[in-house]
């Protein structure tokens, strides 16, 4: 008698997080372009939003892999956020997109919660993608 073991078919996700919704559609699309319907594609408009979608996806027993957080943002700035998910989710891969932090404010986060890939505004595609096939295999 043969034993079936069932599988979850879980997509691991990524969270895009930026206060300009133009930058989110334009990530998500790059992204979803190059890797199709292989991951879950998530965005937030600030670091609140992005912390509740983390919170409902762990209770569903779901994970993100990978967030993508700008750096400046109202309420909360990427760093900061990043922190905390560190915290909380120190799994999970970080990436920060930045048109203007300085290499001592990358340095003292990337040793903090480290490491973290600092992508600059605007981003290379071929950057991004590298950065998330990366993040996703370990």
């Amino acid at each position: 008698m043969a034993i079936v073991t069932e599988t979850k078919n879980k997509k691991n996700a990524i969270l895009f997080v930026d206060d300009e919704s133009i930058i989110l559609l334009s990530m998500k699309s790059q992204v979803r372009q190059h890797f199709g319907e292989k991951y879950k594609y998530l965005t937030a408009e600030n670091a609140k939003e992005a912390w509740d979608l983390l919170q409902e996806l762990e209770e569903e027993g779901n994970s993100v892999s990978i967030v993508i957080s700008d750096w400046s943002m109202p309420g909360m700035n990427g760093d900061e956020f990043l922190r905390k998910v560190h915290h909380t989710y120190p799994e999970i891969e970080k990436v920060i997109v930045t048109g203007f932090a300085d290499q001592k404010s990358v340095e003292d986060l990337n040793s903090e919660i480290g490491p973290i890939t600092c992508l600059k505004k605007p981003w290379d595609e071929e950057e991004l993608i590298s950065t998330i096939a990366s993040a996703m295999q370990t």
